[in-house]
């Protein structure tokens, strides 16, 4: 799985967007989305979990540190319905993190409403 995951950051690194400015992952298809090469070298993501919870999808993504010092972050989580369309009011604020050297931190999220079947995280580095 982790040479998946691997093969899945180097395409992305080869297939970057100009728009993206962290790293997005895609529950559909586990795809990773790398907007920032240097973030990417530093994180380790590790397949997700999906669960629910009183009838809301529950997500969680577990993220490992892969140097020695504290990195600032922020994550945000998107929701969309079975057909692949995003979900009304899915959009959460940035979440603030801080995720230290070598520590494995899993990112989680519930959806707001019981439409929500696929979600699509980005992560990125915090500015301050």
């Amino acid at each position: 799985m982790r040479i998946l995951l691997v093969l899945g950051l180097v395409l992305g690194l080869t297939a970057c967007s100009n728009t993206t400015s962290g790293i997005s992952i895609e529950s559909s298809n586990q795809s990773v989305v790398i907007g920032n090469p240097n973030l990417a070298s530093r994180l380790s993501i590790e397949q997700a979990h999906i669960s629910e919870v009183n009838g809301l999808l529950k997500a969680g993504v577990p993220v490992t540190s892969q140097i020695d010092s504290d990195l600032n972050l922020q994550y945000r989580f998107y929701w969309y319905d079975a057909q692949g369309l995003e979900v009304s009011g899915s959009d959460s604020p940035w979440r603030q993190v801080v995720l230290h050297g070598k520590d494995t931190m899993t990112l989680q999220a519930v959806a707001r409403s019981p439409q929500a079947r696929q979600y699509r995280i980005y992560i990125r580095k915090a500015d301050y």
